[in-house]
């Protein structure tokens, strides 16, 4: 059901599609970053609210006065049926997936268009995903975003690695009655789509300056636990990555690798180490969590 409708009579070029679960706080900013991103190129906004308790407020809804925006609400289905519903309402010749907790940096469309147009041969954009430093566990997402991209970047500018946070795929390469998110996945479906692009011998491409930040409003218990909740429901995800015989995930070798250079990356002060050391300490808790699934047969 669409709930609110503002378009624009110019075809956009970016469909920006943005689900929501009772994240109505969270997108008032985000919405703001998409307002200052003019001038620029032409997109439109699809919010889909995927069964929120409230339907979204009027402050969200008065946004469509500066923005070409779309909100369709319907029952709650999951964060990849919700994609799925953005894509098939969208117009834009390229898609461009966000999350409500997101705000795009200056100059991040414009950016993002010339890559896009400078790189014909290439179908999908990975955005620059950063953390927001104001507090603890922002500072410990920042560490792990700007490390790990880096340690996944491909010599040819490609990159190993899928963020829906911030990511682009041409409309032609998209089946928009299909969909691109498999509904079964509920967690970790953008890795999921990462798994199903190296099949057909596709990377996203990097673009490095068309930045995102990624905003985190969880105390760092609220964190503990989402992490732990995470690990239980993204294991079916992990399941299908593995029958489709696509490594995913670094192995030991590799995660050493990465926090020590976490660490050299966080540098001297005391913020820097406990940023790295909340990052340890909540991967470590994914990690036990889902091997005790392992050891049990949870799935």
């Amino acid at each position: 059901m669409v709930e609110h409708q503002s378009i624009s009579t110019v075809l956009p070029l970016f469909s920006i599609v943005i689900a929501v679960y009772d994240d109505w706080i969270a997108l008032d900013p985000c919405l703001r970053s998409l307002g200052e991103q003019k001038p620029g190129p032409e997109f439109e906004v699809i919010v889909v609210d995927d069964g929120s308790a409230e339907p979204a407020p009027e402050r969200i809804c008065e946004w469509s006065r500066r923005l070409p925006l779309t909100i369709v609400r319907q029952s709650h289905a999951g964060i990849s049926a919700a994609r799925n519903r953005g894509i098939q309402t969208s117009r834009g010749s390229v898609l461009l997936f966000t999350d409500a907790d997101c705000r795009m940096q200056t100059g991040c469309l414009v950016t993002l268009a010339a890559m896009i147009a400078d790189s014909p041969q290439h179908n999908c954009f990975q955005l620059h995903i950063v953390g927001d430093h104001s507090r603890l566990v922002g500072r410990a997402e920042d560490l792990r975003l700007r490390t790990f991209q880096q340690h996944m970047l491909q010599p040819e500018g490609r990159i190993r690695y899928l963020n829906t946070a911030g990511f682009a795929i041409r409309r032609t390469r998209v089946d928009a009655a299909a969909g691109l998110f498999d509904p079964v996945a509920v967690r970790a479906e953008d890795t999921l789509l990462l798994a199903n692009l190296m099949q057909s011998g596709e990377f996203p491409l990097f673009v490095a300056n068309a930045t995102i930040q990624h905003t985190i409003p969880l105390s760092l218990a609220a964190c503990f636990l989402k992490d732990v909740r995470s690990a239980f429901v993204e294991r079916k995800t992990y399941e299908i990555i593995a029958s489709k015989g696509v490594r995913i995930r670094v192995n030991n070798r590799e995660r050493l690798k990465v926090l020590s250079s976490m660490w050299k990356t966080a540098g001297q002060d005391s913020i820097g180490r406990s940023a790295w050391f909340v990052l340890v300490a909540r991967q470590t808790v994914q990690r036990v969590v889902s091997f005790g699934c392992e050891c049990l047969g949870i799935s």
